[in-house]
């Protein structure tokens, strides 16, 4: 019951953030004018579909490999690596979004790291770069004492539970800020809550789900990964492959 309730779990994470991904696009292309790369303000529609598929969508997976009862048995360097890089991957999509909206700032000579959003949005990809670069040095590395790791592994799942919580709330006032402009002098006014508001506010919601529900697994205790040489009644998942 607990495996099955496990994977219909992942089933629903998996089709929400394809939904993020799709929705953002959609919003991008069908309201916004589609992409480029030359500077404009269709080259800046890149930056909320690469930060979400990179800061929440695939940081999201990349937080759970060590949820799946695979990555309970056998070694344990394999999974290392699956997770480290696909953070690396997140983090370069993540690089890529924030080269698009930096490069049509300066192309429509719009001032850098003014509002809210790109303080929070900026706060979180260093959080994210520092989460990273210890986790590869510390966890992947083999210099590491297991009394080091042991002791940095608490902080290392806190600060990867913050960075998503931050991940999200960025999106958030990204989405929120871009309807703002928009629509500020549009026809239709944002508070008239177009056809754009409605869908724009819908992939916020999506994104929210998706966050909450991927924070739910990480830190769900039957869903954790036992301690090497245990198998007692808080690992179901583990008992049911037996």
């Amino acid at each position: 019951m607990a495996s099955g309730r496990f994977y219909m779990t992942c089933m629903v994470l998996g089709s929400l953030g394809s939904m993020c991904i799709l929705f953002i696009t959609y919003w991008m292309q069908y309201w916004r004018g589609g992409f480029a790369w030359d500077g404009s303000v269709h080259m800046f529609n890149w930056h909320p579909v690469l930060m979400i598929s990179g800061m929440v969508v695939l940081y999201g997976a990349a937080s759970l490999v060590y949820r799946l009862p695979l990555s309970w048995v056998g070694p344990k360097l394999p999974w290392k690596v699956l997770h480290a890089a696909l953070h690396l991957l997140a983090f370069t999509l993540t690089v890529v979004g924030l080269v698009a909206v930096f490069q049509f700032h300066n192309h429509s000579k719009i001032s850098h790291l003014y509002s809210l959003h790109s303080w929070l949005g900026i706060t979180t990809v260093v959080f994210f770069a520092c989460q990273w670069s210890l986790g590869f040095a510390v966890f992947l590395l083999p210099w590491a004492s297991q009394w080091l790791r042991s002791l940095l592994k608490p902080v290392h799942v806190f600060f990867g539970a913050c960075i998503l919580s931050l991940s999200i709330t960025s999106v958030i006032s990204g989405i929120n800020e871009k309807l703002f402009f928009v629509l500020k002098n549009a026809t239709k006014p944002y508070s008239s809550l177009p056809g754009e508001a409605i869908f724009a506010n819908s992939t916020g919601i999506l994104v929210v789900t998706f966050g909450l529900l991927v924070l739910y697994i990480l830190l769900a205790s039957p869903w954790k990964r036992p301690d090497p040489g245990t198998l007692t009644d808080r690992q179901p998942l583990l008992r049911d492959r037996e």
